[in-house]
């Protein structure tokens, strides 16, 4: 049941947290798929819902310093220096993981991915429930994450309690995530720069490469994948022949001669070309096209982000 986010709502959510329901609810960067993190059966829908294998870890949701208190065993300086900066906000951090944390959480790993969400739904629904979320994307494990709510009702509908409409996303892409030890390693690229980490802390180093375990969500060969087959390539690449038959997801300019085209951002902007890559891919996916083929980005900024999620979908 899709419903908006009123304090009556709100408050139905956080009781269905409490009783170890599924809770669907916009963050700033997608929409995330909650339950109580403490609660490893509450967990355990989470898998169930989305079909998530047990080895790929889920990230933890707090509203506040108390809470992080509850979830992680210590908050290292350089922790504390990105915390001051980014949180609340789009960046998830790798910290030790606290007793209290269910292995199923962190699929046995001795790290936990938490972060402090901005969106105003998410910060009230953990304040009301009580509880740290551990909130995964709000999709079929492997499929393109949702960026409103329709999107979570057509793709998980009666598997989740309740989802909370909050309008399409901000970011449109999800955290970045970053692991705290002897050198702050990027782990996923995401809704943060590189770049702007790099400001506060100094060189980072990038270990964004999918890996059999992955130590966060986002790291397996394949990921955020729409059910059409998806191809990297500029306009000039594709046939003419062939262009009539697939559709285009564009970076800044309309290319003649596709079935559809999507175009990201008019303006060349890569913020908002974050923000509408999932929807402009749900909304090609609909389509029955033969293939979707996407335009490289620029990999500066947030051209980071997009380009591993295009990667991820087209590695089948």
């Amino acid at each position: 049941m899709v419903v908006p986010p009123t304090p009556e709502n709100l408050e139905r959510a956080a009781q269905i947290i409490r009783s170890g329901g599924l809770v669907a609810f916009p963050t700033e960067t997608v929409y995330g798929l909650g339950a109580n993190a403490l609660d490893a059966r509450a967990a355990a829908r989470i898998f169930e819902a989305k079909q998530r294998p047990s080895f790929d870890p889920l990230i933890v949701h707090v509203a506040d310093r108390g809470m992080l208190q509850k979830v992680v065993q210590e908050v290292p300086a350089l922790a504390e220096r990105l915390m001051e900066r980014f949180w609340p906000g789009p960046l998830t951090l790798v910290l030790p993981r606290s007793e209290r944390v269910p292995g199923l959480v962190t699929s046995g790993l001795p790290t936990v991915a938490v972060r402090m969400p901005a969106h105003p739904v998410a910060q009230e629904l953990i304040r009301r429930a009580g509880l740290p979320l551990a909130a995964p994307s709000a999709n079929p494990f492997g499929y393109l994450s949702p960026t409103r709510a329709e999107h979570v009702e057509r793709m998980l509908g009666g598997r989740v309690d309740l989802i909370l409409d909050g309008g399409r996303t901000e970011f449109g892409v999800e955290s970045t995530i970053v692991l705290l030890a002897e050198k702050p390693t990027v782990l996923r690229y995401g809704a943060v720069a590189v770049e702007e980490l790099e400001r506060v802390l100094g060189r980072l180093e990038l270990q964004v490469g999918a890996r059999e375990k992955p130590l966060v969500p986002g790291q397996l060969p394949q990921h955020y994948a729409p059910h059409t087959p998806i191809r990297i390539a500029p306009p000039s690449e594709i046939p003419l022949g062939l262009r009539k038959r697939v559709g285009y997801l564009a970076f800044q300019e309309v290319p003649k001669g596709f079935k559809v085209v999507k175009v990201l951002s008019p303006t060349g902007s890569l913020l908002e070309a974050a923000a509408h890559l999932f929807e402009a891919l749900h909304q090609l996916d609909r389509l029955g096209l033969e293939a979707i083929y996407a335009e490289p980005i620029p990999e500066v900024g947030l051209g980071r982000a997009i380009m591993d999620r295009l990667r991820g979908a087209s590695s089948a």
